[in-house]
């Protein structure tokens, strides 16, 4: 049953990232990718420099299932793993798609962009105190027509009696 579903996800993989793929060739960007989701690369035993030395010995830039074996076994034996194991990682890794990617939860950085408390200048005039923008009167510069200067203090405080 390990090689029907090796076979399977060596086509699952082949075609992950190409569309005009048909699942009969892998590359060795999409052979590193299906290691990679395996741990049969973990950086330490084999390394994606490991890979692609081996690959690379068969002058080609796709691999077909039968020299893809070849490629498994002369990588097992030089590297001292056993063969059986990497296929049977590589044959119940799962799918090929996206592994270890956050969630879509706030990050301290959106958090510290989106505090209206820490905005200043004109960019402070946009919001009220609790932080809801105000809108149009927020973006909005209205002049005052009243007369007086910006900042003037004693505004409606001269008597008329003089």
């Amino acid at each position: 049953m390990a090689a029907t579903s090796f076979k399977a996800q060596f086509k699952a993989f082949s075609k992950f990232g190409d569309t005009k793929s048909d699942g009969r060739y892998i590359t060795l960007t999409q052979s590193d990718k299906w290691m990679k989701q395996a741990k049969v690369v973990d950086g330490k035993k084999i390394t994606t420099t490991d890979t692609g030395i081996y690959f690379k010995k068969f002058k080609q830039q796709k691999l077909g299932a039968d020299d893809y074996d070849k490629f498994l076994e002369d990588m097992a034996k030089n590297k001292k793993i056993d063969l059986e194991e990497i296929k049977s990682k590589m044959a119940s890794c799962g799918c090929p798609g996206l592994t270890g990617v956050p969630s879509g939860g706030k990050s301290s950085a959106v958090d510290r962009l989106t505090d209206t408390t820490r905005y200043t200048g004109a960019h402070k005039q946009r919001f009220d105190e609790s932080g809801k923008g105000k809108g149009l009167s927020g973006r909005k510069d209205v002049p005052d027509s009243s007369g007086y200067v910006q900042g003037y203090q004693n505004k409606d405080s001269y008597s008329k009696n003089h």
